[in-house]
């Protein structure tokens, strides 16, 4: 009788225990820990991306021009050369990605001859890709990423690949 009077007595409890809890909170955090940064890198590298499709694109309105003008010069709106400054076009967009109001880099024009042209996507201080160095594209085709974010494209750079 005594057994039978314990059974009837206990009551059974539905819920999760504080413990539980705990450690789906963990997994959870584990799981935000690693998702968070790889996305983050996944969106910065589509940004960077992008931006080497503004330049290519950037290069063939400058080989648009030449065709009509017989030159490179004016396509930043001035008649004279330009050395190593970098100078917002008047022929293409001046920032990317060309299709979106959130802007990450601004399309410039380094090096400017009769001749040829040194094109580069500047990331915009303050924005998420601040640290991922310039981009640029050559008039003979070379492209080039500052990947150590210099200020500097080494041999070792010529190339887009990330």
């Amino acid at each position: 009788m005594l057994v039978q009077n314990a059974h009837v007595n206990k009551v059974r409890q539905r819920g999760f225990t504080l413990i539980e809890l705990m450690i789906v909170v963990a997994i959870i955090g584990i799981i935000a820990a690693i998702a968070i940064p790889s996305y983050t890198g996944y969106v910065e590298n589509a940004r960077a991306t992008d931006a080497q499709g503004a330049l290519t694109s950037f290069a063939s309105a400058m080989e648009r021009y030449y065709t009509q003008n017989g030159s490179y010069l004016g396509a930043d709106g001035g008649t004279a050369a330009i050395t190593g400054v970098l100078t917002a076009p008047t022929i293409y967009p001046t920032q990317a990605p060309l299709d979106s109001s959130a802007k990450f880099y601004n399309l410039r024009i380094f090096n400017l001859t009769a001749n040829s042209y040194e094109l580069r996507a500047v990331p915009i201080a303050g924005t998420a890709q601040a640290n991922h160095g310039f981009i640029q594209l050559l008039s003979t085709g070379q492209r080039g990423w500052d990947s150590d974010n210099n200020k500097t494209i080494v041999t070792a750079e010529n190339t887009w690949a990330r």
